[in-house]
């Protein structure tokens, strides 16, 4: 006889299964790649996030870390190069993407042909490099100038019209701008 005021529960009722908390896993993020210096804001996304403390970018903290939710990681990339595995780490353990973030370089400029033009402007530039797929602008003397990419390593820019001297060409794009390629500009010949 049952003396108490719990009621009695069959022996063969089972308990409710305890919770587990879904496996840490990082499923997949964006962007895949951004800039040699860093700054990037990556979204990852995955499983088991609420208890992540840090996330890495190969073997460097990200510059800062978020858990958005559970299924939900903002992270800052730090600067660095090549391509490297993005990891989340908790208390618990850790787990990688199943892809590579990649650090794109900036353009760089090797060579202007010709390396001389007029002071009327209107002379087509090809610029020899890398890093040219993307470009946002290419200027000239300071100012944007019409462009065409060529390839990933070639391009050809207008020259507009400005005074006589060497002046400065730069080629810009998401991931940084090139550092500056000498072009001079000289008077047309007096006839």
């Amino acid at each position: 006889m049952h003396h108490g005021s719990e009621p009695r529960r069959p022996a063969d009722t089972p308990k409710a299964p305890a919770k587990v908390p879904p496996a840490l896993a990082v499923s997949s993020f964006t962007p895949a790649e951004g800039p040699c210096g860093g700054g990037t804001t990556v979204t990852l996304s995955g499983t088991g996030f609420t208890s992540v403390t840090q996330v890495y970018v190969g073997d460097a903290r990200a510059l800062s870390c978020t858990v958005d939710s559970d299924t939900r990681i903002t992270a800052v990339v730090p600067p660095g190069t090549g391509s490297v595995s993005l990891t989340v780490a908790a208390p618990g353990g850790s787990a990688c993407a199943p892809h590579l973030y990649s650090y794109t370089p900036r353009p760089s400029v090797r060579t202007v042909t010709p390396a001389r033009g007029s002071t009327t402007g209107g002379d087509t530039v090809t610029l020899t490099g890398s890093g040219f797929t993307g470009t946002t602008e290419v200027r000239l003397d300071g100012g944007p100038v019409a462009f065409t990419v060529v390839s990933d390593t070639v391009l050809t820019a207008v020259a507009q019209p400005g005074p006589a001297g060497v002046t400065q060409v730069t080629v810009a794009a998401p991931n940084g701008t090139s550092e500056p390629a000498a072009y001079e500009r000289v008077p047309p010949p007096h006839i």
